[in-house]
């Protein structure tokens, strides 16, 4: 069943000594606001652990395949497309791949019904065998920590070596020192947003909908990791329109939701030192509170 509303939400979750989201350019240090020092978790590092659930969860069995994971061979999975719409002539010829058409409308029709990711997310699929271009009708922003963050350095040690010239050495001598970055405590924030419109074009369904929620409430269950410590989804309050064009801005209802430090907290080190305030009543006509259970 295609959907017929429109969807804004905020999503609440914290991190307790590990790293959500390293940083590849800064030595993988915790993502850093470098004016504010909020941390920051990217959209994509939200999106691939939604992913990584629905794969799990549905077996990455048509029409829950992933199209975005780890050594996936995307060209690959554009051929299946084509196989998949019985036009194998488009496959050689490089000039009918690269100029469009219906085959390549079919095919952007078939990758929406066999990937999860494709059709909730969207995707760019014109490398070299050409399946058009998708707009996701599921939009996640960077999500911020409600206070600046302290990104922690521990120097590590190994017990084991690799070679036998190593265990040779003296004790003191092979321990390679390493290092890990943890944030104490902290607690993210981040915004989504669902058009009706682009679900319509994509086939995403209310059932891929009530997927999606029951994933970012469940995926850092499911994405356990020495490195990342304890995340968990802390809430997941989501504002439902009576209509698909919507019968408020999004930055109105969003803002209802408050995390603030509770009064005499300077450093906080769980979720209980944090007051989340919800604004629920008097919402503007045609728009509904849902607040999902964490």
């Amino acid at each position: 069943m295609s959907l017929s509303n429109r969807y804004d939400f905020v999503l609440l979750f914290d991190v307790k000594d590990g790293n959500p989201n390293g940083d590849p350019d800064a030595g993988n240090l915790p993502r850093l606001d470098a004016e504010t020092g909020h941390g920051l978790v990217t959209d994509v590092c939200l999106k691939r652990k939604v992913r990584n659930f629905v794969g799990m969860v549905k077996g990455e069995k048509p029409p829950y395949e992933i199209y975005v994971k780890e050594k996936a061979v995307l060209n690959n999975q554009h051929k299946r497309a084509y196989i998949g719409i019985d036009r194998k002539d488009m496959l050689a010829d490089e000039g009918k791949k690269r100029k469009g058409g219906d085959a390549v409308d079919d095919a952007r029709k078939w990758m929406c019904r066999n990937f999860y990711d494709v059709r909730t997310f969207g995707a760019v699929m014109s490398t070299e065998i050409n399946c058009g271009q998708v707009r996701g009708p599921v939009q996640l922003t960077f999500a911020r920590s409600v206070d600046p963050i302290i990104a922690q350095e521990h120097a590590i040690t190994r017990m084991a070596v690799a070679t036998e010239a190593e265990a040779e050495k003296q004790e003191g001598d092979n321990r390679t020192m390493g290092r890990k970055h943890t944030v104490p405590y902290g607690l993210y924030v981040a915004h989504g947003f669902v058009s009706s419109f682009l679900a319509k074009q994509t086939g995403f369904s209310n059932d891929d909908l009530n997927l999606f929620w029951e994933a970012l409430i469940l995926m850092f269950d499911h994405d356990r990791s020495a490195a990342r410590g304890e995340m968990s989804t802390r809430g997941l309050y989501v504002f439902k329109h009576d209509s698909e064009l919507g019968n408020a801005p999004a930055h109105v209802l969003l803002s209802r939701i408050q995390p603030k430090l509770r009064d005499g907290v300077t450093a906080p080190r769980g979720f209980d030192d944090y007051k989340i305030s919800i604004h629920d009543a008097s919402l503007p006509s045609g728009v509904t509170f849902l607040s999902m259970p964490c």
